[in-house]
């Protein structure tokens, strides 16, 4: 971008990249504020004002005018599952941001109309029935109206999933389909399956069912994870922490991101973990990765960070808080094994733990092997989730060495759990301020794709807000955290998670030239505004990864998206309500909506699901 008064100066040792004329928050306490900085080989050279980068100007330098906004060190989602949401982000069709279920629907029949026989339509998480107007899921009716003849999966969070006739038939469920362990196959008074799958509470189900439709092809799914990097580029993301996941495979899950790395392609730093992904067969898998890899190989776009976030599948406690806790058998013989083969050989890892009680039988473990000098002996080991967990055992992760990593899961799933455990529990859940009073690493994330939004915006408003997506309060003031401690959150708290705090989540000389710069001041914007937030410029290793506004143009081109039925190649992925739908239009879709609810409303009164025209409804069918 051409700027006026700057007249290159610089000749041997020349910026390739100034930004000036910025609000910068560096992250840096001893030097918190700026307003241009330099960039040089992927590095930041020069922090300050624009005088101080004016010599770092040559003739090949582009410079690049912030217009006065807001730049932020680029985010660090310290628990995302981005090899796994890269492999199939053009197959599916996002409802994240939708606010109403009826925009959802004919997003999904007209995504039906264009998907080629054999395929399926999918909405694979990132929403909530608490988003939409109506309050509610689609039923098994409305898809089978949607799309007559396509398979459709609609995935809602890690608690069911409600699939159409189609999809019945294409996943080979029928009357003797046994239930799996910890899954339910609902079933009608016929005994064939309705549609609707439940976890209860394991996901093994939803997992198992997704499994069973097409894939892409490699060549698409490197153009389909080179996109959906950039659309998490899209709001600031330049960093993130894999948390493997169900249904990821080392090395062969793998082999995408690694091409890419070779190919310098990649727009995002991934720091991935192995997760063992058969049952009786975790300590084989964990002793063979020990031979192949070890933690920190790699560069600065992709390394190993450790193993997790399950080490053993049987002390894994799946939450559904629609259902109770999962009550755990016998695991620690096992699980002992694996962490002790772990912390013996110089490996770190995470671990998957929502409730206090399986926190607290981990611990156990964690101090006897502490009791031969294995804790705390320098690896990274941080506990995932936690929503439970007491300040009684946040003493003892303190004493063993250990961080933490939350995510905004109650987000989507904060209304499920005030039911089952009511306010006073809701407004601990995680407690944030409990974890931080005790000087722990506490990073923050979204656990992405399927359980909530990749979008970080949505989980830095609930860290500030304690609010749901459907505007519920959980968490008071003294649970919260202001806007400067949950941005460090999720930058400066992610690199200590992957010990590169030296060179990440900070903007001072030195460090990787990772950068968003804002559509809105994060930090003056009104509360309820922070999670429409995205950026118009960001920028990860000195490179423009993704550009908007009055920058669009200076990012680099990117493949078209493949194949050309792709859902995101229609509808994009997040959906941007906010200020972008205010005033007449959103009147106009609120107003769509409740006029849906009202024609379901008349629906039931014809049926005699209410007592009278004026009774009170009941149907147990919308019971959420």
């Amino acid at each position: 971008m051409p700027v006026g008064g700057l007249v290159p100066q610089a000749t041997d040792d020349a910026a390739e990249l100034v930004v000036r004329n910025a609000r910068i928050h560096t992250g840096d306490p001893d030097h918190p504020r700026a307003e241009a900085l330099a960039v040089k080989n992927g590095v930041i050279t020069v922090v300050g004002a624009d005088k101080d980068v004016a010599a770092q100007v040559g003739a090949a330098t582009k410079v690049v005018d912030a217009l006065g906004r807001r730049m932020v060190p680029g985010l660090n989602d310290a628990h995302l599952h981005v090899i796994r949401g890269g492999l199939n982000y053009v197959l599916e069709l996002r409802w994240d941001g939708v606010r109403t279920l009826r925009q959802g629907l004919a997003m999904l029949r007209d995504q039906a109309a264009r998907t080629p026989k054999g395929q399926w339509v999918r909405v694979v998480g990132g929403w909530s029935a608490e988003q939409f107007a109506e309050r509610r899921l689609p039923t098994v009716a409305e898809l089978n109206a949607a799309a007559p003849d396509t398979p459709v999966f609609v995935l809602h969070l890690y608690q069911s999933a409600v699939l159409n006739r189609a999809a019945v038939k294409a996943a080979g469920f029928h009357r003797d389909t046994p239930d799996p362990r910890g899954g339910q196959i609902v079933r009608g008074r016929d005994g064939e399956p309705t549609g609707m799958l439940l976890a209860a509470p394991g996901a093994l189900i939803l997992y198992s069912t997704l499994a069973k439709a097409p894939v892409l092809e490699e060549a698409d799914q490197r153009v389909s994870t080179r996109h959906f990097l950039r659309e998490l580029n899209r709001f600031g993301l330049t960093s993130a922490i894999d948390a493997a996941g169900g249904f990821q495979n080392f090395p062969d899950n793998y082999s995408t991101v690694i091409e890419l790395a070779k190919a310098g392609q990649l727009s995002l730093r991934i720091a991935y973990h192995l997760f063992p992904q058969t049952a009786g067969q975790e300590i084989a898998d964990l002793t063979r990765w020990i031979d192949m890899v070890r933690p920190e190989d790699g560069d600065a776009w992709l390394r190993l960070n450790g193993a997790g976030e399950n080490l053993t599948w049987a002390a894994a406690d799946f939450e559904n808080f629609n259902q109770p806790r999962p009550e755990l058998g016998g695991y620690e013989g096992e699980f002992e094994k694996a962490v002790r083969l772990l912390m013996e050989n110089g490996w770190g890892f995470r671990l998957h733990a929502t409730y206090d009680e399986t926190i607290r039988r981990d611990l156990a473990v964690f101090e006897k092997l502490a009791a031969e000098g294995l804790f705390p002996a320098g690896n990274r080991w941080l506990f995932d989730h936690a929503e439970t967990v007491t300040p009684e055992s946040l003493d003892r992760v303190a004493a063993l060495g250990g961080a933490m990593s939350v995510q905004n899961r109650l987000s989507f799933q904060g209304e499920a759990f005030l039911r089952r455990y009511g306010p006073g529990r809701a407004a601990d859940a995680p407690p944030i301020q409990e974890m931080l009073r005790r000087g722990l690493t506490v990073a923050a994330g979204t656990d992405a794709t399927r359980v909530s939004t990749y979008n970080p915006w949505v989980a830095l408003h609930w860290l500030v807000s304690g609010r749901s997506v459907g505007d519920l309060v959980l968490r008071p003031p003294a649970n919260r955290v202001d806007r400067e401690t949950a941005l460090r959150m999720f930058t400066r708290a992610g690199a200590e998670l992957t010990g590169e705090q030296d060179v990440k989540g900070v903007l001072r000389p030195g460090c990787y030239a990772d950068l968003a710069v804002l559509s809105e001041d994060y930090f003056t914007v009104p509360e309820p505004e922070i999670a429409h937030i995205e950026s118009l410029l960001t920028v990860t290793g000195g490179r423009i990864v993704y550009a908007a506004g009055e920058y669009e143009g200076l990012d680099e081109e990117l493949p078209p998206v493949s194949p050309d039925w792709s859902p995101v190649a229609h509808f994009g992925g997040y959906q941007v309500p906010g200020p972008h739908l205010a005033g007449v239009r959103q009147a106009e879709s609120l107003g769509e909506a409740v006029a849906e609810s009202q024609q379901h409303r008349e629906w039931r009164v014809r049926r005699g699901l209410f007592p009278d025209a004026a009774g009170t409804p009941f149907d147990p069918c919308f019971a959420l």
